[in-house]
């Protein structure tokens, strides 16, 4: 059975305009309520970020969850109005807390006072770190660098293999899956207190590279199809294009799939954010090969065509109306 995508490109679009529309509100209401279009970790603010997990081998201490207000109380008593605190751990028996900049004395002040409310603290889970706020910005300035320089990189690699209408066509594929990873992680920000961290950068441009790999197969495939048929009409040829390709990119997409849902659920919590950035983003990765660059290229393709007919159609009129005077 042959899978026409070009016949259902508005579907495609349309579905994809929708998840852009509310990524971009999503990063909009994030920015307005963090100042951040992403909930930053302190990989990119600096600050100190505290750990703390209940000690569940004393009796009778872990029989009810931690209550946030309780920590609150115990931050605002230390003068840390700002901080942000999460309850995480298994049955909520653990603190997360990110706060300003603190000293060694602060620290252990903060956590005397933490343990003398909620009780005694595991030792093995403790977990303090501390990142400066100049050091954050050069993390946030060298990613954002990273990912232009991938970019442009991109554009001129498919522009010299292909031609450059190829190659702005896979970037906006490429945009259209880095902004819907963006606005997964915008909601989960505002939504579950979700921090996005340099690892998430590493994410993105792991991403950008999947899935230009699998549109350049596509693309590969539709060079090779005009080449032997040249007078098919281009929806035909992408259609095929699509076809031929479609079990590779699904085997292949599903395969990385298993291997980063087992690194989501085993992997423990510093890749857990990692993993889920590159679920979300191959996932896209592979739609936007399959329904979007593909179907992109035939519009442009057929758009171009029928604008050159209409300049030959105009040349030759002008050509006999100076020959009839």
């Amino acid at each position: 059975m042959k899978f026409s995508v070009v016949k259902q490109r508005r579907l495609w679009w349309a579905i994809s305009a929708i998840l852009m529309i509310i990524s971009i509100v999503a990063m909009l209401i994030s920015w307005q309520q963090l100042g951040a279009p992403l909930r930053p970790s302190l990989d990119f603010v600096g600050g100190t970020r505290l750990q703390f997990e209940r000690d569940c081998t004393q009796p009778d201490k872990c029989t009810q969850p931690i209550n946030i207000s309780d920590v609150r109380e115990v931050v605002d008593a230390e003068k840390l109005n700002n901080s942000s605190i999460q309850v995480v751990g298994k049955n909520q028996q653990g603190i997360s807390i990110r706060t300003k900049t603190l000293d060694v004395e602060q620290r252990t002040q903060l956590q005397t006072a933490l343990s003398e409310k909620l009780g005694a603290f595991n030792p093995k889970a403790t977990q303090i770190d501390t990142v400066g706020p100049t050091l954050g910005r050069q993390l946030f300035t060298q990613g954002l660098l990273a990912l232009v320089v991938s970019f442009a990189g991109i554009v001129i690699y498919l522009s010299v293999r292909f031609q450059v209408d190829y190659a702005v066509i896979a970037i906006i594929a490429l945009f259209h899956d880095v902004l819907i990873t963006l606005g997964a992680f915008s909601i989960l920000g505002l939504v579950a207190g979700i921090e996005v961290d340099s690892l998430f950068v590493v994410a993105i441009l792991t991403i950008t590279g999947f899935s230009v790999t699998d549109t350049v197969v596509i693309y590969d495939r539709i060079r090779e199809i005009l080449n032997l048929h040249p007078n098919d009409h281009i929806d035909k040829i992408v259609d095929d294009a699509i076809n031929q390709t479609l079990t590779r990119s699904i085997n292949t997409t599903f395969t990385v799939l298993l291997t980063l849902f087992s690194l989501f659920l085993f992997g423990g919590e510093t890749l857990r954010n990692f993993a889920l950035t590159l679920i979300i983003g191959f996932t896209m990765g592979a739609y936007s090969s399959i329904f979007i660059a593909g179907s992109l290229l035939a519009w442009w393709r057929e758009r171009r065509s029928q604008y050159q007919l209409v300049e030959n159609a105009e040349a030759i009129d002008t050509s006999a109306s100076s020959q009839d005077s």
